[in-house]
């Protein structure tokens, strides 16, 4: 796929990329080499393979979900300035 100067143009445009003019051909010969190397990976026959998110076939621990309140209040507050009832406590913004 050929793209022109135009449509890369448009491209930037459409992600709020600044490109200079004399900038705008170079940058059409790159994309149309992308748009190749993907129109190549088309090409390939993937009917049987199955998705996958890791080269290596592990199952990730899984944890029960139970709400809890993390049960680290007291090293939580040893953060806050100033603390009262369990509670920060800051400074009044609204006049």
């Amino acid at each position: 796929m050929s793209l022109d100067q135009d449509t890369v143009k448009n491209i930037a445009y459409l992600a709020r990329i600044r490109v200079e003019e004399d900038k705008l051909e170079p940058l059409a010969g790159e994309l149309s080499a992308i748009m190749g190397w993907i129109e190549q990976l088309q090409e390939l026959d993937t009917d049987g393979v199955e998705p996958m998110a890791s080269v290596v076939n592990v199952s990730l621990p899984q944890r029960k979900d139970v709400v809890n309140d993390g049960d680290c209040r007291d090293a939580v507050l040893k953060n806050a300035p100033d603390n009262e009832d369990g509670f920060y406590t800051v400074p009044k913004v609204v006049e």
